[in-house]
């Protein structure tokens, strides 16, 4: 009875019954305030100041500490073992006596003594709380689909459905898998909040430090407990960090072994209690887990498509003052290859900052909106999640810093561009897009500038491999990079693979006497290689473009139709070429229009490669300064030095051996 409530009179008798004494007393912390940490001084204060006072479940008690009294609320009361003996009854009287004195609605009486313990609830299991989502259902964009999966399972499992199958069996643990950042937490708990059941989450780290090292006695009383609340839902985050495919300690095991009944039991029973988990890393989580009965249901939160990047851009940016139009979000979706819920909200997040300095710079009226181009500004600066783990190169190259090579441009368009944004066009011819495209000429000649151009300027993920780098001492450990390179690029597709001196990997394989375990890795890796671009395992929106100086060292199998598709030759710049790399150099140099003619330089590099034509305007410029030191300007004779220093050298022998190979591939 809370005695403030009271306004009529009150009749106070003596109670007749014995009073039990308390073995365990369970409170919980009711105070807005952070909760406090128990420590051992505040536990004997709980035994002090409850000595022999009277309690019952429900009961509000404070206690003060260092001035402030702290507010908690009896929850469970255990009877002492002792108290045992004071139930039985030795006459049929003191049985109906012991009868008539009890009730439903009262509580039982207990007696605190100093022996009593104190436990204080505080996120543990016998306390399931519903976390309520700051975010609803309505605000999650993209995944429908998905949702409306897991909603399906949960209303079965949970006992939501008006209709059963008998004889059924319930899978009732569910295995959600995909990148950091993706929502494998945001979307379970969003879900969950929307039921009215209870719900005990947790982290997999907490329960490695709650749990683990307390003989697995309180994860059996989470299942316990659990499956009494039922209906409930039990919540690991993050499970892959508990059991891994590598060597667990003596306590792992035995706590995995108890995780493993805990699960069994969980399937068997009649409760209806779901298991859901979480991992990034679905590979690493123990076998005996993921086998049928146990963590049947493995779930694929997949990196959102276009469509589903612009869903969850609307959801996001409709909580924010903008200006945007179906366009722009369309074309912030189609760039942002790769980009999980999280990189989009960190996206939004810097496009806000940009849009308040704005607003600053320009002292702009008080409303305060972001724009798309905030947004494109904020890209500069936002990596996506999928692509923080290899190694990626920014390339901001356009089309126009490189002179001439209008056919090896439209050739890139065609291979790369076309596909990406006519895609219906190629299913009407009922053809596929080329998965791979092959750069040679000699060297200097611009193909890895070229292929810094094509990710720029179709806003691709580039990822940037040199040949050499794949190569490892460690028995299989080529094979994985290779394909770790092109699981990742998959998984931020549409993208471009970009092996310069793909000759190192690629070389041609050798026969008989001439095979040694020196070039075992290499074939390793080409053969590695060959499945990944024509396997079993569709390659997806990944386009992967090589380039090399010799082409002629590639072996036959990587060149066929299907895997480098397409072979472009990349040769010296001709006269017009040349002329649009001076006119690019020029932009950027003071150069004297009058004395330095463009078309006599033209025909004074005839043979150098676009390396070298850069390279004489280095040498020009050097000359300058060397003659004077404060040199405002480039004249003729600077440029004459510089030719007299750099010669072209690109042998006639090599010119040879390119056209030939061209004119092999071409009548092929």
């Amino acid at each position: 009875m809370d005695v403030n409530k009271v306004s009529g009179p009150v009749t106070v008798r003596k109670l007749k019954n014995q009073l039990l004494s308390a073995e365990e007393i369970t409170i919980k912390y009711v105070g807005r305030q952070e909760p406090p940490k128990i420590t051992p001084e505040l536990q004997i204060l709980f035994k002090n100041y409850n000595e022999r006072k009277v309690f019952c479940v429900g009961n509000r008690i404070n206690i003060p500490f260092y001035g402030k009294n702290l507010p908690f609320i009896i929850v469970n009361i255990t009877q002492g073992k002792d108290n045992n003996s004071s139930l039985n009854t030795s006459s049929k009287d003191d049985l109906a006596d012991g009868l008539e004195r009890m009730s439903i609605t009262n509580s039982k009486f207990f007696l605190s003594l100093f022996t009593t313990e104190w436990r204080v609830i505080k996120d543990e299991i016998n306390s399931a709380v519903n976390k309520k989502s700051k975010i609803t259902v309505n605000d999650i964009g993209g995944y429908d689909k998905l949702l409306s999966e897991l909603r399906d399972i949960v209303d079965v499992v949970l006992g939501k459905c008006k209709q059963f199958l008998k004889g059924f069996r319930i899978s009732k643990s569910i295995l959600l898998y995909g990148l950091n950042g993706v929502g494998k937490t945001t979307i379970p708990n969003v879900l969950l909040s929307s039921y009215d059941v209870k719900v005990f989450s947790f982290k997999a780290s907490e329960i490695y430090t709650k749990y683990l090292n307390d003989d697995n006695k309180k994860i059996s009383d989470l299942f316990a407990e659990a499956k009494a609340e039922a209906p409930s839902v039990i919540f690991i985050d993050d499970i892959d960090t508990l059991f891994t495919k590598k060597g667990l300690s003596d306590s792992e095991k035995r706590f995995l072994a108890t995780l493993i009944q805990e699960i069994d039991d969980l399937q068997e029973s009649d409760a209806n209690t779901l298991l859901l988990m979480t991992t990034s890393k679905l590979d690493s989580i123990d076998s005996s887990l993921r086998r049928s009965g146990r963590l049947d249901r493995e779930i694929e939160i997949p990196t959102p498509t276009p469509n589903m990047r612009c869903e969850i851009l609307k959801k996001l940016i409709s909580k924010m003052p903008n200006t945007f139009n179906d366009d722009d979000f369309n074309e912030i979706a189609y760039v942002t290859h790769g980009f999980v819920a999280a990189d989009l909200n960190v996206l939004c997040s810097q496009a806000g900052m940009r849009a308040i300095k704005r607003h600053q710079d320009n002292n702009l009226s008080p409303y305060v909106y972001v724009s798309a181009l905030d947004f494109m500004g904020a890209l500069r600066t936002v990596k996506p999640t999928a692509m923080k783990e290899i190694s990626v190169e920014v390339p901001n190259v356009k089309w126009s810093d490189i002179g001439g090579q209008k056919s090896l441009k439209l050739k890139l368009c065609q291979a790369v561009e076309w596909p990406l944004k006519n895609p219906d066009v190629f299913i009407r011819l009922g053809i596929t897009p080329p998965k791979g495209l092959l750069m040679y000429g000699p060297p200097g000649c611009s193909k890895t500038m070229v292929a810094k151009a094509l990710a720029t300027e179709s806003k691709l993920n580039f990822i940037n491999i040199k040949g050499p780098e794949l190569f490892s001492k460690w028995v299989g450990e080529s094979e994985r990079a290779v394909r770790e390179v092109f699981r990742k690029a998959n998984e931020v597709a549409p993208s471009i693979v970009f092996i310069d001196e793909i000759d190192a990997i690629g070389g041609e394989r050798a026969t008989g006497d001439a095979a040694n375990a020196s070039n075992n890795v290499q074939e390793r890796v080409l053969a590695q290689l060959l499945t990944e671009l024509d396997g079993v395992t569709a390659l997806g929106n990944v386009t992967l473009v090589a380039a090399t100086n010799r082409p002629d060292r590639i072996d036959k199998a990587l060149l066929r139709p299907g895997r480098l598709d397409r072979l472009v030759y990349v040769p010296l710049p001709d006269a017009d070429t040349r002329r649009e790399i001076f006119k690019i150099k020029f932009l950027k140099m003071p150069v004297d229009e009058v004395s330095v003619k463009i078309l006599d330089l033209v025909d004074l590099t005839d043979g150098y490669s676009g390396a070298e034509i850069q390279a004489v305007c280095h040498e020009a410029a050097m000359s300058a300064l060397q003659d004077d030191i404060n040199s405002k300007v480039l004249l003729t004779k600077h440029f004459a030095d510089a030719l007299k220093i750099v010669k072209p050298r690109t042998s006639a022998k090599l010119i040879t051996l390119y056209e030939n190979f061209c004119n092999n591939t071409n009548n092929k």
